[in-house]
């Protein structure tokens, strides 16, 4: 069975400052609802706006070893990475291990808002960092 793509659920964002994103997002966006999590796990806080079905998230570093600090100090502020919902996030990895693509989790972890996801290797993607997530 192959599992699809249900949407985009959000893009990541890399920042050096939740603080002024909070404030400008709002601003320049007009969406004001905000969630704000620490994932300790990964090394970051999170500030994700909702946008329609999909989420704009924004990944501040906690700590210099973290992956978001690394892509800050490497490329500066930007996009991050894309996130797609599946159905099926095991049944996903299956597939794309079987077509050998490149995973950097072979098996999902806790994301933000307590979502399963994981990461395919950019290598494998044309260089974009893609993100799967399944909502429980």
């Amino acid at each position: 069975m192959e599992t699809k793509f249900l949407k985009i659920d959000h893009i990541g964002i890399a920042i050096n400052s939740l603080e002024e994103v909070s404030k400008l997002f709002p601003i320049i966006s007009g969406i004001k609802d905000v969630e704000m999590e620490d994932i300790s796990e990964q090394k970051v806080k999170v500030a994700m706006f909702k946008c329609g079905e999909s989420k704009i998230e924004f990944l501040m570093p906690t700590s210099e070893d973290s992956p978001i600090s690394k892509f800050i100090n490497k490329k500066g502020n930007g996009i991050h990475h894309i996130a797609f919902e599946v159905e099926n996030l095991e049944e996903k990895l299956k597939e794309l291990k079987n077509l050998d693509i490149k995973l950097i989790d072979k098996t999902p972890r806790k994301g933000a808002g307590g979502k399963k996801i994981a990461f395919i290797h950019p290598h494998s993607t044309m260089g974009i960092l893609i993100e799967l997530c399944e909502h429980i």
